[in-house]
């Protein structure tokens, strides 16, 4: 292995060289069994340094089927483990920003050291697969030399600050955000004030409210530039989040001054580090201490600690020199050429965006799942250093822009996109969809995101000509988990992974969810209608935008158009196909897309005709799951506390099913279930899920005790549909172990 140490020399910030070096002998310690599993765990995610799952061969480089899924070098084995597991780097990329050399180094680890291939997130940053832990330090190194570091890239910890890509060339902006963003990811990283969080926190900032580029209503701190009297400042917002229960962010302050920003996230950050909870990892975000105390409690706990800061030069130096990060155009302005040719015209319509200085524009290059190879992001580096300079930026729907590109060089640089296949047309449209890794890499997913994504947009680009403008503007996003890693909730047509149990065998099914709005920086999240069979959702997609195409009114929008009908119609309009064929009939749908191996773990038992035994468990859950539809139904009809109930009662129904499903006698009494359960599923871990352990048998006895829903906003009514939503889903995951666990014992 090539050591970068000494050949990098001055060029690595001594800072950034002395946090690689300390990593660097924590893993040396770690292979030795000196340092504590745990303490490693978060050292490493702190530094970037992910497990991931590489078990289904989707991104396989052709070697073979690879065995179970480790964390990154296998690191729970202890001191005499075989360090040949692969894992994955997040590098932080604050604001998306991007220089030409930046993305050169970039390209040659992932060439050296991962698979080739530069993942774009949905926070703005790289991503590269199948690394090995052992290569870390020396890669740090490489990214230290360009001004880049890993270091709080994940783990409880402030995340890549995001910003708005059109930040400083925008049409709409009040100003740019670019130098805030930019000074609170310098001043917060590392900052001892955040080193003590339960979970994560995720910063972004927003030029303007209407357009979503910021995104900042689903963030635990959120800014939002606006000018009063002519003095510079920001509306900001706390206590948002996507996850599986997404909350809206409450306004923490409508005007906060740019003098103000950074101190009052330090108080925001010292806050929810005291306050926020640490024992229980599914209510450790600062949305849920939000909740707990209330939006005016925590205003004034903010403002309290505000009061008590040491001043700091920090938080106003950076306002001597605005213009710090301002970026320079490499050629002279010009207008686009008059006679394109029609390909060009195609890739201009929705790639090419007008920026605010006359005669440039921002080339957007939309990327195939967020991907592209370390050969188009060095040809992609040379491009920028002739037409556009260091001002690339990674977008929040994972592809990338180029800025000040000169209208007149528009054509020269879509002709050398078009040699290096990058040249796709329809940024921003309905094949220009958001996917988390989902199965592929994530040991989260449940279904294959990125599968059915590829597979969506492999259909819609066939017949992207003949699509009704209507349909072709609408933002399709997909998560192959609860965790909306893939931003589903804020999608007009979203996905979220997750599994159903037919004749004993598992099927890969995604919950569709309606009525998001991604404009107006989200304003508004939508709700599940029905689970479909994952090799369905062509036809799902299908139905729905021809539903809403032969029945709008005029030019009614499709948030419009769902608010009127209501979700219940889509309902109907998805029921003939939930139901998927037996394996007899069709085993293509017990497989996920992009993956050829059945899905199915095992069979319930020798003999049984899928769909003539059917066990009373899996009507009651059926019935759990009309109960919470109508729920969804009321809240639409504007009946929150019914809508609440009704959440309520669907839990109550599932949790009845496996209740008796386990042979324990209960009456339909609500008091009798929940004890039942509390008692033969929750106190006994049965319920629990892997990975969310009690969180969701929790949201039962929760609302079970508190009574919340007789009560009920439109708000907590939206929250509680969530959670039950969620508690179903568990509920389907219980039954199936519980049925794996009953053929295992049998096949004994």
């Amino acid at each position: 292995m090539t050591s970068w140490k000494k050949q990098l020399g001055d060029r690595i910030p001594e800072q950034l060289a002395g946090e690689v070096d300390l990593f660097e002998g924590q893993i040396e310690l770690k292979k030795q069994g000196k340092i504590d599993d745990k303490i490693f765990a978060e050292t490493r995610l702190r530094r970037g340094v992910y497990g991931q799952r590489y078990d289904n061969g989707l991104r396989d480089d052709g070697t073979g089927q690879k065995t179970l899924e480790f964390p990154c070098g296998d690191l729970t084995k202890g001191p005499d483990t075989v360090w040949d597991a692969p894992g994955m780097m997040r590098i932080k990329i604050p604001f998306g920003k991007l220089t030409a050399d930046q993305l050169d180094v970039l390209s040659e680890l992932a060439e050296e050291n991962s698979d080739s291939i530069l993942h774009v997130t949905t926070r703005q940053d790289i991503q590269l697969h199948f690394i090995h832990i052992e290569e870390a330090p020396d890669m740090m190194r490489r990214l230290a030399s360009v001004g880049i570091t890993t270091r709080e890239a994940c783990g409880n910890s402030v995340r890549n600050v995001t910003a708005c890509e059109y930040a400083g060339v925008c049409t709409t902006q009040a100003f740019d955000v670019t130098p805030y963003a930019d000074a609170i990811t310098k001043y917060l990283l590392g900052h001892p004030d955040v080193q003590d969080f339960g979970r994560k926190f995720k910063i972004a900032f927003s030029g303007c409210e209407d357009n979503p580029c910021g995104l900042v209503t689903f963030h635990d701190l959120g800014a939002v530039a606006h000018v009063r009297d002519g003095k510079r400042g920001f509306r900001v917002v706390v206590g948002g989040g996507l996850g599986a229960v997404p909350v809206q962010a409450k306004v923490l302050a409508e005007f906060c001054p740019e003098e103000e920003l950074l101190p009052l996230a330090q108080a925001v950050s010292r806050v929810f580090a005291r306050l926020g909870e640490k024992q229980s990892r599914a209510r450790a975000r600062i949305k849920f201490l939000v909740q707990k105390v209330g939006i005016d409690e925590f205003k004034k706990l903010v403002a309290e600690e505000r009061e008590g800061l040491r001043p700091d030069e920090r938080w106003t130096a950076f306002l001597d020199d605005l213009h710090s990060t301002d970026e320079k155009p490499v050629r002279e302005a010009g207008p686009l050429p008059a006679d394109a040719p029609a390909g060009f015209q195609k890739w201009a319509e929705h790639n090419l965006k007008p920026q605010a200085q006359d005669g440039y524009y921002v080339a957007v290059l939309k990327l195939p799942l967020g991907d592209f190879t370390s050969a188009q992001g060095r040809a992609l580096a040379d491009l920028a250093r002739e037409y556009t300079g260091d001002s690339i930026r990674c977008t929040v729907e994972q592809n990338l822009a180029f800025r000040w590109l000169s209208g007149a060089d528009a054509l020269a640089f879509y002709e050398r996109l078009v040699a290096l296949q990058m040249a796709e047309a329809g940024a921003g449209t309905i094949t220009d969809m958001t996917s988390c890794p989902g199965t592929d890499t994530c040991k989260l997913g449940i279904s294959a995101s990125r599968g059915v994504t590829g597979e969506l947009r492999r259909r819609l680009t066939l017949v992207e000509d003949q699509l009704d403008p209507a349909v072709r503007n609408l933002r399709m996003k997909a998560s192959g988990c609860f965790n909306s890693c893939g931003q589903h909730h804020a999608a007009d047509i979203g996905f979220t992974g997750v599994s159903r149990q037919v004749g004993g065998l598992k099927v890969p099914h995604f919950n569709v969810v309606l009525g998001g709005q991604w404009t107006e920086n989200s304003k508004s999240y939508g709700l599940v209608v029905g689970d479909i069979p994952s090799k369905n959702i062509p036809k799902a997609v299908e139905l729905i935008t021809k539903q809403y195409l032969d029945n709008r009114e005029g030019d009614e929008s499709f948030q419009a158009f769902i608010a009127r009908v209501g979700k219940k119609e889509f309902r109907t309009v998805l029921a003939p196909i939930q139901k998927p064929p037996s394996y007899e009939e069709d085993p293509s749908y017990y497989s996920d897309w992009g993956n050829p191996r059945e899905y199915t773990i095992g069979d319930i038992g020798v003999g049984e005709c899928a769909g003539e035994i059917v066990p009373f468990v899996e009507f009651g859950l059926q019935e759990a799951e009309h109960q919470l539809h109508d729920a969804q139904d009321a809240l639409e009809a504007g009946q929150a506390v019914a809508a609440a109930a009704g959440g309520f009662t669907a839990m109550v129904t599932a949790a009845k099913a496996l209740v008796r499903h386990l042979e324990v006698q209960v009456k339909d009494d609500a008091d009798d279930v929940v004890g039942n359960f509390k008692t033969h599923l929750h106190d006994t871990s049965v319920f629990h899920d892997p990975f969310a352990k009690g969180k969701f048998a929790n949201y039962l006895l929760k609302m079970h005790g508190d009574k919340s829903y007789e009560n009920a906003t439109d708000e907590t009514a939206h929250r509680a549909l969530d959670e039950a939503q969620l508690f179903l889903e568990a509920a389907h995951g219980c039954y199936q172990r519980l049925t794996e666990a009953a053929s295992a014992a049998a096949a004994e």
